[in-house]
């Protein structure tokens, strides 16, 4: 089962906020999320914080406008998931970002995966944690509603239903000439299966393994996939194909299935993101109920982000640590 580590910093976080509308215009209001507010003058402090960092700063260089809207954006996504998380009584400590924040860079250099984020997307080291705080609220709130269920059993009846297709076949394959030659040499691979290599030696070609290989079921063979297997660990079986240059002899030395404790971490990411991804519905029901208006002067609020009415969508954090060393598995 791929596993990919990825500190995927999407500022406004995936659920997004909608659309803003209503008619609060305090000119020192830069947002109205509900009953709270992201004045202008916070704003303009959470901007000057951020361009205090010479590589966000010269990130920003080019478009100080839409940089501001990318961090009205940051903002407004803070407030909501703050909502989120008090509606579905759910809270994520400061130890728990910093765990997952670990988990994910999966092995990285923190400071370069920070430096990387904050030259490509301009983003700060507190832009990523929040991000992941938001994600954590999500997933959350999903299990205290209730969609979710992330216990141990849950877990282990995920792996009931993958495990069987991970499988992979201790699998030989030896091409002879003819069928009593394949008899003989299925004999001996069963009686010696040790003895394999020397045996493939004998019948050396473009349709032997020289050595017995593990196979995933997706890489065997079509013609052969079904004596595989229908073949138990420690036999084999033999059949004719011309096309092959003769007789396959095929031998399955055994079966071998990742356990639950190699696949749990990969399954409990599965879970986790199937929990944020039902967390965000939480969110957008969240934001359907709230009185949300952006401040004209700074754009209006699509698809999740704060945008220019004539120059679409500000960028936001995708994959930030793509180039990280370590950062990306599987």
């Amino acid at each position: 089962m791929p596993r990919r580590r990825l500190l995927a910093v999407l500022l406004v976080g995936a659920a997004g906020v909608g659309s803003l509308a209503g008619c609060r215009t305090d000119p020192d209001v830069a947002a109205y999320v509900g009953d709270e507010q992201v004045t202008v003058a916070e704003l303009d402090e959470a901007v000057d914080t951020r361009l205090a960092d010479p590589d966000i700063a010269a990130y920003a260089a080019g478009d100080e406008v839409g940089f501001t809207r990318q961090v009205l954006s940051l903002r407004v996504g803070e407030e909501l998931h703050d909502e989120v998380a008090r509606r579905w009584g759910v809270e994520v400590s400061d130890a728990d970002v910093r765990t997952r924040i670990v988990e994910l860079l999966g092995g990285a250099d923190p400071e370069v995966v920070f430096a990387q984020v904050a030259q490509q997307q301009g983003a700060s080291e507190a832009d990523v944690v929040e991000n992941v705080r938001q994600q954590l609220v999500r997933q959350r709130a999903a299990v205290a509603a209730g969609l979710v269920e992330p216990s141990e059993a849950a877990l282990r009846e995920r792996y009931e239903q993958v495990a069987p297709g991970l499988a992979q076949v201790g699998l030989g394959l030896v091409t002879v000439p003819d069928q009593a030659t394949a008899d003989a040499v299925l004999s001996q691979l069963t009686a010696d299966p040790a003895g394999y290599p020397a045996v493939a030696a004998q019948y050396a070609g473009p349709n032997t393994l020289p050595q017995i290989e593990p196979r995933a079921p997706a890489d065997l063979p079509a013609v052969l996939a079904e004596p595989i297997a229908a073949t138990p660990p420690g036999q084999g079986f033999t059949l004719a194909l011309p096309e092959a240059g003769g007789v396959v002899v095929g031998f399955v030395r055994d079966v071998a299935v990742p356990t639950f404790e190699q696949l749990r971490p990969q399954l409990a990411d599965q879970a986790a993101a199937e929990a944020a991804e039902a967390g965000a519905a939480l969110v957008a029901r969240v934001r359907d109920d709230l009185d949300l208006v952006v401040n004209p002067r700074f754009g209006t609020l699509e698809g999740g982000q704060v945008v220019a009415a004539d120059d679409g969508v500000v960028r936001l954090l995708e994959d930030a640590g793509e180039d990280a060393a370590g950062l990306a598995g599987d």
